[in-house]
């Protein structure tokens, strides 16, 4: 019976599949011949929940017809959790059809109707359509028993309902605790990348752009905020209010938002009259004041840099209780983690103000990078992220240069190339076609890999044609889709259509700017070159041998963790060629030279015999550079007799490719040790901590495995080395930003080597805060540093815990919560485990990061990884799989591993979710990552061993 009615709706509908199956024209009849055809053919369709046949069998949804004007009104009741809704939804029909796919989750559809544009005319009542749900892929289909016809509007109205949601997508529930103790309710909505069809039956696809009127009803001890600003408010009866926003622009679903909260806020005018206002729980607004100067900074330096005036007449920065990510970028209507907007004079470190700044900057970047253009597909979501991520250091740097932001984008490229040089990489641009997998791109390489290659490609075209390039993007496809071609077509064309000369070079206005030349005559286009950074993965390795006055240049794929002497080697360089800018640099010269290496291998030739040679200049590109022959060992006695002879970043950059190349197999550990001794003379503090940082990395790999010779030795000489440097410190605010940053990580290192001035400074300090009963301001710097000495006594640890719960700054929590998972007792780090479970004391947005920090703890790895295993059915009840969450809970259980065992048994438990489904791309970064642990003790171990005995 099934069978036939299947049957049924198949050829009633058959119509369309002529058209969206074999690709021809539609046609107005089909001979039973076509129909017995199509018959054979009903297996390729799903079936509907109720049985029957779904008209369409792709992800994507087709595009005979499109959305227009969507009339959305939406009601939340914040006491029984669940909200009504209906909306009338404008389309286009390009081609004929009879359905409509639509994307719908988890809402209950009460009642459809279609009007034609007829119909609104004579005020007809439209006609009642079938529903068909194909919840796998998250689908409706809207049957119509007339043809549908092409290049006719039509109104579809729909009614529904639904459940605010547990989690922190689609349109969910956020709660907060006021200084009283009461709990209270808020309604929020995060819709990217594909949650709007939670909240409301629509087109789910960037590409589908269209415009919004929105309406929301709510008790009037409740404010309601949208993407536009209020147009009016009707009272209704009951004592209920009705908001009416104005129509958006047109923009995609992702970017639709709307909030009913009873938060408070403050407000500005930038200087192109848009009215700013940061919204926050009314205990907390007085943290709101730095996030508005903040903004409404970045809001003009935006305007004047992309030449673009913000499209609305509004900009609100809302601070969310409970969210998942960062932030997200809704189009006039930006949310944020609390710990992402407000800033705590006594409570926010320097750092931390630096990410309220740098969120700030990113969301902002998003109104014209995202929002105004938007890529046509998720494959291509890294000229979002990675263009704002860019945005960042640009917009920072002039508006708050004294944060110094310059040397932590630095850092950033240099933390992305360990996850891109693993062979579990993947290209900036994508397939992506699951919900799951679409959830996957939002990564590193989308985000920070996205804004080092767009370094690279400014420091090579030079920053003004840049700009240029960008601002002829932004306007060419403004409330439009882009895709990687556009982009690059754009920047081409600036050179091609407006700046070439006579010589055949491009300048900008017919003048070179530092030597840095658009390479004409050699038939360099950036299309072609981008493609090879966005289209392949990985990072490439240029080697470089000096002999005389000749430079022969060589480009591979760099692997972390695979030698070149292994059998796999030579199968992972195949097909691997990229279009470098390299930039050097040599003693006989302050210029910074220029070439493409186009080709597997290269020859330069100096013009003058010059005693070293320094290759990526700034670091401005995305490549590692190894030294063949004796150029290691003439760098380092460079460095040795002066280091300042060379650039801080270029010092920096050396530090980071010589241990790089250790992990490959291409330098020795020794030698990169070797490199860290002249850094006692070391006057660049980013410098400092860069050689600092691996060497307390190799601290915590050896404590890790227990290896207590090593440990004790390492501990010994970070402590003889680096004691002068550490005692200079003092237990204060002063100094500027990089100063601040060296006495947080050298008394952070300190204590955590139970060095006993730092104890005892430390312990004093706690010790005063307890009895001022957290009164006491402890400088910010060393808040951190002071709670988790104060966490090791059991009295400390259960007063942190009392003081976690009253404290109203995220910033001071999220110290709080770091110090107390440095307890060396289990049952203490099981009790926050089960805390952050129940997401009451521990909110449940901060679980992920709980479990990270406990596993980083030697007392706690074991213990947060049995938890993940035996509880990853509840952990995916809380985190939807693929999303950040769930990926930071697997790599921060997992990755710090470094045994054989330990790697059996993550792949066994890997083994065990695939068998019920659940396959994730972090799985095999995992397990790359353990293995490239494994091999990197087994062949440095011995020499850190020899190293330290010599040094110490």
């Amino acid at each position: 019976m099934a069978n036939s009615r299947r049957k049924l709706i198949f050829n009633i509908y058959i119509g369309f599949y002529c058209s969206a199956v074999i690709q021809i024209c539609i046609c107005s009849q089909f001979t039973s011949s076509s129909i017995d055809q199509f018959n054979k053919d009903l297996g390729a369709f799903p079936v509907a929940i109720n049985g029957e046949i779904f008209p369409w069998h792709e992800l994507r949804l087709p595009t005979m017809v499109i959305p227009l004007h969507y009339d959305l009104f939406v009601h939340p009741n914040l006491t029984s959790l669940d909200f009504v809704a209906s909306e009338k939804i404008e389309v286009l029909v390009r081609d004929a059809t009879q359905f409509i796919i639509l994307h719908s989750k988890d809402l209950e559809i009460m009642n459809v109707t279609l009007q034609s544009e007829e119909d609104l005319r004579y005020r007809k009542p439209g006609r009642k359509l079938t529903v068909l749900s194909y919840p796998a892929h998250e689908q409706i289909a809207l049957l119509i028993p007339e043809k549908l016809m092409a290049d006719l509007r039509y109104s579809v109205a729909i009614d529904f309902q639904a459940k605010l949601a547990d989690g922190f997508e689609g349109f969910y529930k956020s709660t907060y605790r006021t200084l009283g103790g009461e709990t209270r309710t808020i309604a929020v909505t995060d819709f990217e990348p594909t949650r709007a069809r939670m909240a409301f039956p629509c087109f789910d696809e960037p590409l589908f752009k269209a415009n919004f009127s929105i309406k929301i009803r709510r008790e009037s001890r409740h404010v309601a905020l949208s993407n536009m600003p209020k147009v009016k408010t009707i009272e209704l009866e009951g004592g209920l209010l009705e908001d009416h926003f104005e129509t958006t622009v047109k923009m995609s679903t992702y970017l639709v938002a709307y909030i009913v909260c009873d938060f408070n806020s403050v407000s500005g005018t930038a200087s192109s009259g848009v009215k700013v206002s940061i919204h926050a729980a009314p205990d907390k607004w007085s943290q709101t004041h730095y996030a508005l100067e903040a903004s409404l900074k970045l809001l003009d330096f935006y305007e004047n840099y992309f030449d673009i005036h913000y499209p609305l007449a509004k900009l609100d920065l809302v601070a969310i209780p409970d969210f998942e990510s960062g932030a997200m970028e809704n189009w006039g209507l930006v949310t944020y983690r609390e710990t992402s907007l407000l800033f705590d004079p006594k409570t926010s470190s320097t750092s931390d103000k630096l990410w309220v700044t740098r969120v700030i900057a990113h969301e902002l970047a998003h109104q014209w990078f995202g929002n105004l253009v938007t890529m046509e597909w998720w494959n291509d979501i890294w000229l979002n992220e990675g263009f704002a991520t860019y945005m960042e250091l640009i917009s920072v740097n002039v508006t708050y240069p004294e944060l110094q932001f310059d040397d932590d984008f630095l850092d950033m490229c240099f933390e992305v190339i360990k996850r891109d040089s693993l062979n579990s990489s993947h290209p900036l641009s994508n397939q992506a076609e699951t919900s799951t997998h679409i959830k996957e791109m939002f990564d590193a390489v989308s985000y920070k890999k996205g804004a080092c290659i767009l370094n690279m490609l400014k420091d090579f075209l030079s920053e003004e044609k840049f700009k240029k390039g960008i601002i002829h993007y932004l306007k060419k496809f403004s409330y439009r889709n882009a895709k990687n071609d556009d982009l690059w077509s754009s920047l081409s064309d600036d050179c091609l259509e407006s700046d070439s000369t006579s010589g055949g070079f491009c300048y900008s206005d017919s003048k070179p700017a530092s030597n840095t030349l658009t390479f004409l005559q050699e038939n360099v286009e950036v299309k072609q070159m981008m493609a090879t950074w966005t289209l392949q993965k990985g990072i490439p390795l240029v080697v470089v041998n000096r002999e005389g006055r000749s430079l022969r240049l060589q480009q591979e794929r760099f692997l972390n963790g695979v030698f070149k002497e292994d059998p796999e080697w030579g199968a992972l360089q195949e097909r691997y060629l990229w279009h470098i800018p390299v930039t050097y640099s040599t003693s006989s010269s302050n210029a910074i030279h220029r070439h493409i290496l186009k080709s597997k291998t290269d020859t330069l030739d100096l013009p003058e015999k010059t005693s070293w040679v320094k290759f990526n200049v700034d670091s401005n590109g995305y490549y590692i550079v190894h030294y063949e022959g004796h150029g290691w060992d003439q760098l380092i006695t460079l460095l040795n007799q002066n280091h300042t002879v060379l650039r801080p970043k270029d010092r920096i950059s050396l530090i980071h490719d010589a241990f790089q190349l250790v992990s490959a197999g291409r330098l020795t550990l020794d030698k990169a040790l070797d490199l860290t001794h002249y850094l006692q003379h070391e006057t660049s503090i980013p410098a400092l901590l860069k050689g600092l940082e691996y060497l307390e990395l190799f601290y915590h790999i050896t404590e890790r495995r227990n290896v207590s010779d090593v440990t004790e030795n390492l501990k010994h000489y970070l402590l003889q080395y680096f004691k002068p440097v550490i005692d200079m410190q003092s237990w204060c605010d002063k100094g500027s930003v990089w100063e601040r940053r060296l006495r947080s990580a050298l008394l952070k290192l300190a204590c955590y080597l139970n060095h006993a001035p730092c104890i005892q400074k430390a312990t004093e300090l706690f010790s005063q805060w307890m009895e001022s009963s957290g009164k006491l301001n402890i400088p910010t710097d060393v808040l951190k540093i002071v709670y988790s000495v104060g966490a090791q006594t059991t009295a400390g640890w259960n007063y942190l815990l009392e003081q976690y719960e009253l404290s109203l700054s995220g910033a001071e929590k999220n110290k709080i919560l770091y110090a107390l998972s440095t307890s060396k007792h289990q049952e203490k780090l099981m009790k926050l485990i089960e805390l952050g479970m129940e997401g009451k004391v521990i909110k449940t947005q901060d679980l992920a990061a709980l479990l990270h920090a406990i596993a980083r703890n030697p007392k706690g790895q074991q213990l947060a990884w049995n938890f993940v295993k035996e509880n990853w059915i509840h952990l995916l009840k809380k985190f939807e799989l693929g999303s950040f969450p769930i990926r930071m809970i697997i790599s921060g259980t997992t990755s710090h591993f470094s045994s054989k065992d330990e790697l059996q048994e993550v792949k066994l438990f890997f083994e065990s979710l695939k068998a019920q489904g659940s396959h994730l791309e972090i799985f095999q970064i995992v397990l790359e990552t353990i293995s490239k642990n494994i091999k990197w003790l087994e062949k440095n171990l011995p020499t850190l061993r020899n190293w330290l005995l010599i040094s110490i």
